[in-house]
């Protein structure tokens, strides 16, 4: 969420690195609504105070034996505008609250505006593969090899789902481990959220209320009115960690990793060549999360960006890192920067990871402050998150980047342990 008094005094500031992400606001409501909502803020504090301050005249008076009857018909007034200044608030509060939890964060200054477009490639690694041979897609590649059963997945869960067996499934497992592995040895502490969240939960995230369809909800009983969804990132259940929580400095930074499976409804239609696993209703995701000081968050961003990245190289596969645009940047975030592995028979850049600093706007939704060390006045965390990553566009690269011209696959080296083979046929 925004920081009211930024836009207050910065309307026109904030408007503009809004348009960045192409989001066109006028804030004269909202200022209006605010100027109102402070000067109740204002009344409401004197009359409570009058009414502090009379509340112990009343007994000295009594005890003098003075008549107290004009003051007490004169506190009886203020209950009454008191009452109803606290309606007044409650009501043009909910307006500048719905108002601010519409708007997405602010991009950074140095991220370009406009759309996907305008995202640009900061670094590659690797060739893309050459291949003597007519290569396969991975479809054909993991049902040839029996690693992947499409028909069943279909039959299990509907279109959009598949199943993984054999030796897919050691395959799977085995990437799981491996970033299970590298996470915890870089001081990563894992957490295995549920997988059923609350509302709160896709609030705090900026998910809520905007994109709330975009999720799988759950049937309420008769009579229930809370919302119930199936998590469709790990983010979103880690960042409501330290929720409605006060922390100390020494606690910062905190560094947490989960794996979670992800459900995503993945509105609209599917492109004719996005076959396979590269758009799904549910996949696998290990997901790296840091709460941090302000001063702290682009070094810790840097350090998850590389982190991705590594495990990226260690698979051996080759990618591209790209700066998105503002408005190619998710509702939350300040900046992003995303992986993109090469699918050779796709022709393009999938993106694999997406690492992204949201600064104190989570922290804002969720009210989540720290309090530094000998000090009284405390401050908003910021928040950040990457994937770490997600399998679902991994398993199709790591298929047909690595295979050989009798259709076999080579298992990338630091798998071969969990997998047990050095090729899968």
């Amino acid at each position: 969420m925004l920081d009211i008094k930024r836009i207050r005094d910065n309307p026109e500031e904030v408007r503009q690195a809004l348009a960045k992400k192409q989001c066109d606001v006028d804030f004269t409501e909202l200022l209006t609504w605010e100027k109102n909502r402070r000067s109740i803020q204002v009344e409401l504090d004197t009359l409570r105070a009058k009414k502090n301050d009379v509340s112990k005249q009343i007994p000295v008076l009594k005890k003098k034996g003075e008549d107290t009857t004009a003051i007490l018909a004169e506190m009886k007034e203020v209950a009454e505008r008191t009452r109803q200044l606290e309606t007044d608030f409650a009501a043009v509060d909910a307006k500048v609250a719905d108002f601010l939890a519409a708007l997405p964060n602010l991009p950074d200054p140095d991220v370009a505006a406009g759309g996907k477009e305008n995202n640009a490639v900061v670094r590659t690694f690797g060739e893309k593969p050459a291949f003597d041979f007519k290569p396969l897609d991975h479809v054909e590649l993991v049902t040839k090899a029996g690693l992947i059963d499409y028909k069943r997945g279909v039959k299990l869960g509907g279109n959009g789902f598949w199943l993984y067996k054999g030796d897919g499934a050691l395959l799977e497992w085995a990437l799981l481990n491996f970033f299970v592995e590298q996470h915890r040895a870089d001081g990563y502490e894992l957490i295995l959220p549920p997988h059923i969240l609350t509302y709160e939960c896709g609030f705090t995230a900026g998910q809520f209320p905007k994109f709330i369809d975009d999720v799988f909800h759950l049937t309420q009983p008769e009579g229930e009115d809370k919302v119930q969804f199936l998590l469709p990132t790990a983010e979103t259940a880690l960042i409501n960690f330290y929720r409605d929580e006060l922390i100390e400095e020494e606690e910062l930074p905190r560094k947490f990793f989960s794996y979670t499976p992800c459900y995503r409804k993945e509105a609209g239609s599917y492109r004719t060549n996005e076959r396979g696993m590269i758009r799904g209703h549910q996949f696998n995701k290990v997901e790296l999360f840091q709460f941090t000081r302000p001063e702290d968050s682009d070094a810790a961003f840097e350090e998850m960006v590389g982190k991705a990245e590594k495990l990226v190289q260690m698979l051996g596969l080759h990618y591209q890192l790209s700066k998105l645009a503002a408005a190619d940047c998710s509702f939350s975030m300040a900046k992003t920067y995303d992986i993109e592995v090469w699918i050779p028979s796709m022709n393009e850049y999938k993106e694999v990871s997406s690492a992204s600093n949201a600064r104190d706007y989570q922290a804002r939704r969720g009210n989540m402050r720290f309090r530094r060390k000998g000090g009284k006045s405390t401050e908003y965390m910021h928040t950040l998150n990457a994937s770490g990553l997600a399998t679902s566009r991994l398993l199709p690269a790591i298929v047909e980047q690595h295979q050989q011209k009798n259709g076999s696959i080579v298992v990338p080296q630091v798998l071969r342990k969990w997998v047990g083979k050095d090729l899968l046929k």
